[in-house]
């Protein structure tokens, strides 16, 4: 065993939710063993609460934490390192699309009105990341645990922004009509 800062263990946990789909607080605890980092249950429900870490329902129904970016900016510069180099609202784009991807499941427009459709669980996450950036025609949010109903400016700003969304989880090139 090698002893770890807490800043030294809370990213360790953070590199190993992000490259796995860890499911408990037990093969999370393994994955940081093979690390050289012992660590008890106490302290890593400690730790998890620290990095805000939830768990999410995917689409086939399994669950398996999740830790929200720690800033946007943090989290639009790791997206877009993961891809094509973007600029201004591209960047946006792609971060959107990193976390939006695999959540989103449907979404249907009532006037100014959107209703996004979501994994159990998922909505709030979705939500959370659609409110955290500056996007044209979007008032805001309501969140419950799989839906989302997204406020526009009006009709116009409702219908692009619905194509808009679509197109970026979808992952298709064209997502620049912002």
């Amino acid at each position: 065993m090698r002893p770890t800062t807490k800043v030294a263990r809370l990213d360790a946990i953070r590199q190993a939710l992000s490259r796995h789909r860890v499911n408990s607080q037990q093969q999370l605890s393994a994955l940081l063993a093979e690390q050289g980092i012992e660590v008890t249950q106490a302290t890593l429900s400690r730790d998890l609460d620290d990095l805000h870490a939830t768990k999410l329902r995917y689409a086939d129904g399994s669950m398996a934490y999740w830790i929200p970016a720690t800033t946007d900016q943090q989290a639009m510069e790791a997206a877009a390192a993961e891809g094509p180099e973007v600029e201004g609202e591209n960047k946006t784009d792609a971060y959107l699309a990193k976390i939006l991807t695999g959540l989103i499941t449907s979404v249907a427009r009532a006037r100014n009105l959107l209703v996004v459709r979501t994994p159990a669980g998922a909505a709030q996450y979705a939500a959370s990341a659609l409110d955290r950036q500056p996007i044209n025609g979007i008032l805001g949010t309501i969140a419950g645990d799989d839906t989302i109903l997204i406020i526009a400016a009006d009709d116009e700003s409702a219908s692009s922004r619905a194509d808009w969304l679509m197109t970026i989880v979808s992952g298709q090139e064209d997502a620049r009509a912002r």
